[in-house]
């Protein structure tokens, strides 16, 4: 990566800020040990007790808890300081494939953090190629969109994977790319089903790997491939319980099979979790993740006419306060709720 913006010395400087910033926070709000986040092996030349905290890293990373994830990699660099690969996976959790493209702050850490990578320098030629991977999704982002920097990426990926045949997390990485550079214009649905194919032939390696099942679910959330996505709804879930994306995002395909029922009880089950995850790590918050849940359990509720249910969704949330991240689920919630409290029931 060309550093045009600012010198080496800076951007050491940025990122220990950013670390600076979050260790208050990640110091008070350890994690549960009952946290069942799923089982991820993504084996890093760092630390024994890094290595650890890496895998948990990861595994809150393929659920898209992000900003609990970059948190996670911060820990993983204060527990071993030369593990570049934390910091492969920090500029990791601000791609965000299956949402909507980074912000201009998002994109400013991601380059921090590969410049960070990069200059502890990965300790195998594998972690070297996982970073130069994500390097290329960065490179000109204050000057290109998303779209070719994703699809530089998934190319990178493509070459990891070939290069490492039994690496599980190259092969699943890829699949996500995949999905990452997707377009609405091909119903051929070409991208998701090679992404499907990638994580099927996984899937009986790593049956808990929370990855496998999340990505095999946005792979087939579509109507004429939903039918195909119903074993891992009904198992993601299981996988990673302590993820509220986790319980959530089964509904999506639920929803495209009018099981209406099982997506009530899995967004009831999301937006219980987020609450208490966000008491703990933003008091006075609503999680994004919560409001996402009760914009899909509203929409279920409406297909029962269970109408008084739905009432009592909307009274919740006029309750609340703003979401504690302004990412595109929550915010697209809020319009929808402040729209049907306006016309529903009324």
């Amino acid at each position: 990566m060309k550093l045009t913006n600012f010198s080496l010395a800076a951007v050491m400087a940025a990122l220990s800020c950013l670390s600076a910033a979050q260790a208050q926070e990640m110091h008070t709000h350890q994690h549960d040990a009952s946290e069942k986040l799923g089982r991820v092996n993504f084996s890093v030349s760092c630390k024994p007790a890094a290595q650890r905290q890496f895998n948990r890293a990861t595994a809150l990373l393929h659920s898209f808890q992000y900003g609990a994830a970059e948190n996670a990699y911060l820990g993983v660099a204060r527990s071993d300081s030369r593990c570049a690969m934390a910091y492969w996976g920090i500029a990791m959790t601000l791609y965000h494939p299956e949402w909507a493209p980074a912000t201009q702050a998002e994109l400013q850490k991601g380059r921090v953090a590969v410049a960070k990578a990069k200059t502890l320098g990965g300790k195998t030629q594998r972690e070297r190629d996982f970073i130069a991977a994500i390097e290329v999704f960065y490179k000109d982002s204050d000057k290109l969109p998303q779209r070719p920097r994703a699809v530089a990426y998934e190319k990178s990926m493509e070459r990891v994977y070939l290069s490492y045949p039994r690496d599980n997390e190259a092969a699943i990485f890829y699949a996500l790319s995949l999905l990452g550079t997707k377009t609405a214009s091909d119903k051929t649905y070409g991208n998701q089903k090679k992404a499907a194919e990638i994580l099927n032939k996984i899937l009986p390696k790593e049956p808990l790997h929370p990855g496998v099942t999340h990505y095999l679910i946005h792979s087939f959330d579509y109507p004429p491939l939903a039918q195909l996505a119903l074993p891992a709804a009904r198992g993601y879930a299981k996988i990673a319980p302590s993820s509220p994306h986790a319980l959530h995002m089964p509904s999506h395909i639920f929803t495209r099979l009018g099981l209406w029922q099982e997506s009530i009880q899995s967004n009831l089950a999301s937006a219980a979790t987020a609450r208490e995850i966000v008491a703990k790590t933003h008091p006075g918050a609503t999680s994004k993740d919560h409001i996402h849940a009760l914009d899909y359990l509203v929409y279920a509720y409406l297909q029962g006419a269970q109408d008084q249910k739905t009432k009592g969704v909307l009274d919740q949330v006029n309750a609340l306060s703003q979401a504690d991240e302004q990412v595109f689920q929550a915010e697209a919630a809020w319009k929808i709720f402040l729209l049907a409290g306006q016309n529903v029931l009324t």
